[in-house]
C-alpha cells in the first residue's frame, strides 16, 4: 500500500480530493496535514481507517520532512488563497505560499523515493486574459499578492524540476466551486446572500468574465 501526503488536506479543494481517492482506489493510505486556519476544519476531514491526520505548518521542516520521509506521493495544495484578504494582510500569503512550498519542495528533494511531487498553483498566475482561450503558455501576470504568492510558489517548483529533477507537475486549476466550501467565496456568498434576501455584490464595473 502506497501512501500520499497530502497538504492542506482540512480545505476546501484538498479534502474533495481525498474524499475522491478513497472513493476510487483501496490501494492508497493518506497522510493530511493542516494548520487548520480559518479555512480548514477536522469536519472537512473523512473519518477512515486509510486517513492519517497531522496537525502542523507547511513551514514547519522537521514536521514535513518526517511525514514527506513516510510518503510515496506529496501532493501540495497548502496556501492562502483569498484575493481580498491578501490585499489587507499580505505578509501571511508570502510566507504560506512561497516559504512553505520551498519546504515542502526541499523535503522532496532530500527524499529520492518520492516518486511525484504535484504541486497546487491557480489560474491566478495569469491575471487578466490576453486571449478567450488560455493555455500554459499564457503569461504570467499576477495582479494581487495572492497572485503573486502563487506565482513564487509555482516558478520555486519549476526551478526545483529544472536545477534538481525533482519528479514534479504543476497544476493550475481555474474557478472552483462544491461541497464545503468556505462562504468567503463567490458561489457559496452569492447563494447564501440569495437565501439570506441580501444584495449581491459585484466588485468593478461588471464587466469582469469568470470561468468555473
Amino acid at each position: 500500500m502506497k501512501t500520499i501526503l497530502i497538504t492542506g488536506g482540512a480545505g476546501f479543494m484538498a479534502s474533495n480530493f481525498v474524499r475522491h481517492l478513497l472513493k476510487k482506489y483501496d490501494d492508497y493510505k493518506i497522510i493530511i496535514v493542516d494548520a487548520l486556519t480559518y479555512a480548514g476544519s477536522m469536519e472537512n476531514v473523512p473519518k477512515h481507517e486509510r486517513v492519517e491526520f497531522w496537525y502542523g505548518d507547511v513551514r514547519n521542516a522537521e514536521l514535513i520532512g518526517s511525514l514527506v520521509q513516510k510518503s510515496n506521493i506529496v501532493v501540495h495544495f497548502a496556501a492562502e488563497t483569498h484575493v481580498t484578504r491578501s490585499i489587507f494582510d499580505n505578509k501571511i500569503f508570502f510566507e504560506t505560499d512561497v516559504l512553505g512550498t520551498q519546504c515542502v519542495a526541499n523535503s522532496v528533494l532530500k527524499n529520492e523515493h518520492i516518486e511525484r511531487f504535484i504541486h497546487i498553483s491557480t489560474s491566478e498566475v495569469y491575471g487578466t486574459a490576453t486571449s478567450e482561450e488560455m493555455d500554459e503558455e499564457h503569461p504570467l501576470n499576477p495582479m494581487s499578492p495572492y497572485a503573486a504568492a502563487k506565482v513564487g510558489a509555482d516558478r520555486l517548483v519549476y526551478s526545483y524540476c529544472k536545477t534538481y529533477g525533482i519528479p514534479a507537475t504543476i497544476i493550475r486549476p481555474f474557478n472552483n466551486y462544491g461541497p464545503r466550501q468556505h462562504l468567503e467565496k463567490v458561489v457559496p456568498r452569492f447563494i447564501t446572500s440569495c437565501l439570506l434576501d441580501e444584495p449581491l455584490t459585484v466588485h468593478g464595473n461588471g464587466n469582469a468574465k469568470r470561468d468555473w
